[in-house]
């Protein structure tokens, strides 16, 4: 008789096969245990890390506490007191209901709880690893729940050997916090990392915790929203077009009191900002909808950050109508207004007053401009004779044509499509070689409506993108600086202060070493302030707080990947704000540095992102065009 195939998997195997979908790092295990602490209730939540969450998190809150029956069944699966039917799925007002957190967290790691309820006088103490239960006793212990979970994967090493640097994971662990921070004011969060203090926000209401998060600078540029409608009802705050950035704007979404992610409704905020910031730009903003439960989908993701709304397309007018409202009503969106001043002061008349016409002017008939004065001699423009000022110079120019349709003497030795044909460095510096004359190298160039550089080839026409090639030059520059540490420091008069998120805080503290690669003299001031007091040459014109707030979002949009991918991001980031920009008119000579430091790149062909910098129009294309 064959033998049956299909068998039920062990308890401790299928706790590690939830856990691979719930508990992805130790962001993930902070986030459902503060949310359980959400839950129960606590106005005070303590979470201490040690070594990013790796080695040790504890969470401690002051909430109902659980009694010994309820703490042994937490960890069994699918075992909750969030829900009881399936029909409470439809009015969730709770963070977590599906029972599988803490099983998922005790398959994965060393777990030890201690709880007390305030009716109880004793506590109890649990010490899980790995699914199984090692020891249940009474103990004394304070009214609420302390989680300590240690040596996080440490039954599956492969998940351990793919955490990312302790940055990074702190990082994440920090996000996690701010979004449950942003829905609570009214509980305090401490948070502490290897004994430092990282985060210490009292109880406090929504814009106030905005601001301890996020600085008050942000909580000044912020206009209050609230909306009441039957279908949903909108809280929160706005930002003025004048807080927009291109990277790193908060944008919050929260229904329910729960953190969510809605491209859609995005674009409603976006929307509404319409002709007031530029297309490439965000606001921050931190909304918090209140919806019928039975109206939304929490349960179509294990993080329970994608939500589906049945009324959403209504939503999202109400939401795009709101913002516009206030927008206007605080004088953000344009209006027509008339400039009176140093305008004529138009006088009103009754209707029974004469009307006087004006004086007559006096005129001197006698008066001419061109009359000499006491009889003297009028004033004699002297005579200048040019030629005599150069006698005896040699190599004088004077009287010499100037030509600029000169050939270059070769052509390109680049393949078009950007790669590097066969010719040899040697080719490429004789035909431009920095350093060198440029206007002698590009005499025959040419400025086409402020944005390319046109000129002549054996073949035919190149015409060159001088922001694209610019930013490919500084690019270059830049990645050399990072891997040679050469930049040179200017040193500001006044420097200028930055307020960073905690999460932001954390990024910024790993790649201080790398600004200074680049040229930047940032100082760590604490509390989440930075102190920008040098800045690389070359910028002149941009705020230098601004461009490295871009580089900072650009290094935390790349997330976990390697240093040299975040060197890319910041030098991409610096070169295209340093960059000549479109419209900008440029002499002979600077275009000639121009194509000559472009051709003496690796790539000279594309962008760090893969854009074209020039193109070739070969001469038989110039003729057809003439057929």
């Amino acid at each position: 008789m064959a033998e049956d195939l299909i068998h039920l998997l062990p308890d401790s195997v299928a706790n590690q096969i939830a856990a691979g979908e719930v508990i992805q790092r130790p962001a993930s295990v902070v986030k459902e245990l503060v949310e359980n602490a959400v839950d129960a209730g606590a106005t005070t939540i303590q979470v201490r890390l040690t070594d990013a969450g790796r080695t040790n998190i504890q969470v401690i809150d002051n909430g109902k506490g659980m009694s010994e029956t309820d703490a042994r069944m937490a960890f069994e699966r699918h075992a909750t007191s969030k829900i009881r039917e399936a029909a409470d799925l439809f009015a969730l007002y709770t963070f977590g209901f599906r029972g599988e957190a803490l099983p998922s967290v005790a398959a994965v790691a060393q777990v030890e709880l201690r709880t007390r309820r305030e009716a109880d006088e004793l506590g109890t103490v649990i010490h899980i690893a790995g699914s199984k239960l090692e020891s249940q006793e009474v103990a004394m212990c304070p009214v609420g729940t302390n989680f300590q979970v240690k040596n996080l994967f440490f039954n599956v090493p492969a998940r351990r050997k793919f955490l990312k640097s302790n940055q990074t994971e702190l990082n994440n662990v920090m996000t996690e916090i701010e979004r449950i921070a942003l829905v609570n004011p009214k509980i305090a969060f401490s948070v502490y990392h290897n004994e430092v203090e990282l985060m210490n926000v009292p109880q406090a209401t929504m814009r106030q915790r905005i601001q301890h998060l996020f600085g008050k600078k942000l909580g000044q540029e912020l206009l209050s929203i609230e909306v009441d409608t039957t279908l949903v009802n909108i809280k929160g705050c706005v930002g003025v077009p004048e807080s927009a950035r291109k990277k790193g704007a908060h944008c919050f979404f929260f229904v329910n009191g729960r953190y969510m992610r809605h491209p859609y409704f995005h674009k409603a905020v976006m929307e509404a900002y319409s002709h007031l910031i530029p297309s490439t730009e965000q606001v921050p903003y931190f909304l918090y909808f209140t919806v019928d439960p039975s109206r939304i989908d929490v349960n179509i993701h294990p993080t329970k950050t994608e939500i589906k709304f049945e009324d959403e397309q209504a939503i999202w007018q109400i939401l795009m109508a709101s913002v516009r409202e206030v927008l206007g009503r605080s004088n953000m969106a344009p209006t027509i207004d008339f400039d009176v001043a140093d305008c004529p002061d138009i006088p009103t008349f009754a209707s029974g007053d004469s009307l006087l016409p004006p004086p007559m002017p006096t005129v001197d008939a006698n008066y001419n401009p061109f009359r000499q004065s006491g009889g003297g001699e009028g004033y004699k423009r002297p005579s200048t004779r040019w030629d005599e000022l150069y006698k005896g110079v040699e190599g004088s120019s004077v009287g010499r044509e100037l030509r600029f349709d000169a050939p270059l003497e070769g052509d390109l030795p680049w393949d078009m499509t950007g790669g590097v044909s066969n010719s040899t460095p040697q080719d490429s510096e004789e035909l431009f070689a920095v350093g060198g004359d440029a206007q002698s190298q590009c005499s025959d160039c040419y400025q086409y409506k402020g944005r390319y550089i046109v000129t002549s080839m054996k073949s035919g026409m190149m015409l060159v993108d001088q922001h694209r090639a610019h930013v490919r030059i500084l690019f270059e520059r830049y990645m050399k600086q990072l891997g040679e540490h050469t930049a040179v420091s200017q040193g500001m008069l006044f420097p200028e202060m930055m307020e960073l998120s905690l999460s932001q805080a954390a990024v910024m503290e790993s790649l201080l070493d790398d600004f200074a690669h680049l040229g930047f003299d940032i100082s760590n001031m604490g509390g989440g302030s930075f102190a920008v007091q040098g800045v690389p040459e070359g910028i002149a014109g941009l705020t230098p707080s601004t461009l490295v707030s871009e580089m900072l979002a650009g290094a935390m949009e790349k997330g976990v990947v390697s240093k040299e991918e975040i060197h890319r991001g910041m030098a991409l980031a610096m070169a295209r704000s340093a960059a000549l920009v479109v419209g900008e008119v440029l002499s002979v000579a600077e275009m000639g540095s121009i194509v000559a430091e472009l051709f003496a790149c690796e790539m000279p062909g594309y962008t760090p992102d893969g854009k074209k910098t020039f193109v070739v129009i070969d001469d038989n294309e110039v003729e057809k065009m003439f057929h």
